[in-house]
């Protein structure tokens, strides 16, 4: 008795119209998946500049609140903000000071575009009774 494969002249039948479309369909997606991957990574860029600017202006924050001057505070957020951030210092009122960092974070794969992040953090002045 022999046994006999169903499925052989089906794939005979198919195999000329199917020739090529992998590669066809790969050629459509691959620059969605490249596009969707310097997003992803542009966005954890992003997140990551925003901790530092946080990180600095919340340093900076304690610095006044020490009794530093706002130089000395400006320059302490400059050690750890990213380079070409923005440090801004202002009095919040009834003795507090607020001090904001933003830096611009680029996109993966191009020069031109971006997003600002920036963070904010207030203190208050331990001198005060």
């Amino acid at each position: 008795m022999a046994i006999r494969s169903v499925a052989a002249p089906a794939q005979k039948r198919w195999r000329g119209r199917d020739r090529g479309s992998v590669t066809a369909e790969v050629a459509v997606l691959l620059p969605a998946l490249v596009l969707l991957t310097a997003l992803c990574v542009s966005a954890v860029g992003a997140v990551a500049l925003h901790v530092r600017c946080l990180d600095a202006a919340r340093s900076a924050a304690r610095e006044i609140a020490r009794g530093e001057s706002p130089s000395a505070a400006v320059a302490v957020a400059r050690e750890r903000a990213p380079r070409g951030a923005l440090v801004r210092v202002r009095a919040a009122g009834a003795g507090l000071v607020a001090v904001q960092v933003t830096a611009r974070a680029g996109l993966a794969g191009w020069s031109g575009a971006g997003v600002r992040v920036g963070g904010e953090a207030v203190a208050a002045d331990e001198e005060l009774p």
